[in-house]
């Protein structure tokens, strides 16, 4: 259920990255535990990325005035190396450069592995905005075109708009929102926890995508 929204400041990016206009997006915390700790943050303040952080494709990682840069990753991630408990919930800002959209994370996965071919099979949960050409949005269990992930159509990604991402992580739910609303729910009967199971990573495909703000709380 959506409760009442309180409406905050959003910045929008420009596709020239000046982060400097904004508009007033309704966003709801529906999800957010009273009782949640604080157990990880990174800005991305600075110019490199903290020892926090194993980059699987250096090449494709830019810290730059504030943000975190991705792009062809090929979805090799960018894996926080703090292992996380099994109930969490995930916040951070992010916006793709192009019409291409595909912004993307993974969570409860094992903190190492990356495609070795075309066809890669991650180890958690891959939380996929805009992805096929900004066609589809997506939770997927390890599989991104397996028959069990969840989908749906709206919203599409606008190039250079800044978004708000919570998901949260409860015994067999994974619950997306953007933006304070609620975009998919995957309900897991035989639920990826404990070791193996307990990273998160920024990832990607090819487009050109930023992340900020990244805070994670144990619930």
């Amino acid at each position: 259920m959506v409760r009442p929204t309180k409406i905050i400041a959003a910045c929008l990016a420009p596709l020239t990255l000046a982060l400097g206009a904004c508009q007033e997006v309704p966003r709801t915390y529906s999800t957010k535990a009273a009782d949640g700790e604080v157990i990880f943050r990174d800005a991305f303040d600075g110019d490199t990325l903290s020892a926090d952080w194993n980059a699987t494709h250096p090449d494709g990682v830019v810290v730059d005035n504030g943000l975190l840069k991705l792009s062809d990753l090929q979805n090799r991630p960018l894996w926080l190396r703090k292992e996380l408990p099994d109930d969490v919930r995930i916040e951070f800002d992010a916006l793709s450069t192009t019409e291409q959209g595909d912004i993307k994370v993974e969570l409860a996965g094992d903190g190492v592995s990356v495609a070795k071919s075309l066809n890669y099979v991650a180890t958690g949960y891959v939380v996929i905005f805009g992805g096929w050409n900004n066609s589809l949005n997506a939770i997927c269990r390890k599989r991104e075109h397996g028959r069990d992930r969840q989908t749906v159509g709206e919203p599409t990604v606008e190039p250079g708009r800044r978004y708000h991402f919570a998901i949260t992580r409860s015994a067999g739910e994974v619950r997306w929102e953007l933006d304070g609303q609620e975009i998919l729910v995957l309900e897991d009967n035989q639920p990826l926890r404990g070791k193996g199971h307990n990273h998160f990573a920024f990832s990607g495909w090819e487009a050109e995508t930023h992340f900020d703000n990244l805070v994670i709380e144990a619930l």
